[in-house]
């Protein structure tokens, strides 16, 4: 088993934010594909599918890290923590709601 690590950082931008958010996001793709063990690192935006009806925030980020060492190294850089820091926690950041969840492809 290759013990990879999936995340899906999810976002709800503020009122009339989307858009200014999106871009935000997309400024990171550069940064983090640069980096060891990244394999993805794309910025996805909702669409709507009849086969596809469950909750979720309109933009996403999907990422695949070689190991779950490489994607803590990501989690810790200087550049994603200020994002969060700035955009997320901040009162006057772009994101309203945001959900990070972490997989493994080690299902045993």
């Amino acid at each position: 088993m290759s013990k990879k690590i999936y995340c899906t950082a999810s976002f709800r931008a503020k009122e009339g934010k989307e858009e200014e958010l999106i871009k935000v996001l997309q400024a990171l793709e550069p940064l983090t594909n640069r980096e060891d063990g990244c394999i993805q690192y794309i910025v996805t935006k909702h669409i709507e599918h009849p086969n596809a009806t469950g909750k979720s925030f309109p933009i996403m980020f999907n990422e695949i890290w070689a190991s779950k060492e490489d994607f803590e190294l990501h989690c810790n850089k200087a550049y994603i923590s200020e994002f969060f820091q700035t955009q997320c926690l901040d009162e006057n950041g772009l994101v309203q709601e945001y959900n990070v969840t972490v997989y493994t492809d080690e299902v045993n």
